[in-house]
């Protein structure tokens, strides 16, 4: 399905020096490369929004652990592994 956008001149100007240095050989390309990453953004964004959830869930059924339990947890784990470093 052929699809045009018009993307204003800066981000024009843009795909076509990517184009023009052989970083990429279309403009369609680019664009191509643009879209995956927003994809792969959104999807971090929607498993980010799903922890979110699972979390306030936690919190409103009571399944919560003191700050200095969590806090002493990972300073035992950073320790350790500053140790190995």
């Amino acid at each position: 399905m052929a699809m045009s956008a018009d993307l204003g001149e800066v981000l024009e100007s843009f795909v076509t020096k990517l184009v023009e240095s052989g970083r990429y050989h279309s403009k369609s390309e680019v664009l191509r490369e643009g879209v995956r990453l927003v994809q792969e953004r959104e999807a971090r964004l929607a498993a980010l929004d799903a922890s979110i959830t699972r979390g306030l869930a936690d919190a409103d059924a009571g399944r919560l652990k003191p700050s200095s339990e969590v806090f002493d947890r990972l300073e035992a784990r950073f320790a350790n592994s500053t140790d190995r470093a």
